[in-house]
């Protein structure tokens, strides 16, 4: 069961990237994004990053602990954030395994390519 005290997921992103940040603040004016808690990797401090996730790591990809504790990141973070969202929960349980989690992460993959010449230092 998630409580006030407990998200039901922490978004780790990269909030120096614009491209990023404007992705992040449409998913944050979504219903039900107050459940959510969301961490600007590029300025919180390093404990808000929680066990298991260094600054480096958070940097380069996407990343949700899960309610549970569990850190997944790349397209499965992506899916789970959306399960996190009502509206956005059908294109998580659609795109969150299988193939669909596959051309996902493909596709991600060659985003964070584009993303190094969008990202602010």
């Amino acid at each position: 069961m998630v409580t006030i005290d407990q998200p039901s997921a922490t978004v780790y992103f990269d909030g120096a990237c614009p491209v990023c940040s404007r992705e992040i603040e449409m998913y944050r004016r979504q219903p039900g994004a107050g459940a959510v808690h969301w961490v600007d990797v590029a300025r919180c401090e390093a404990p808000a990053l929680g066990a298991g996730l260094t600054r480096a790591a958070a940097m380069a990809r996407l990343h949700v602990r899960r309610a549970d504790g569990s850190l997944v990141n790349g397209a499965l973070a992506f899916a789970e954030l959306w399960r996190a969202l009502p509206r956005w929960a059908w294109a998580g349980r659609l795109l969150g395994g299988g193939v669909g989690l596959w051309l996902l992460e493909t596709g991600y993959r060659f985003f964070l390519l584009a993303r190094r010449s969008w990202r602010r230092a």
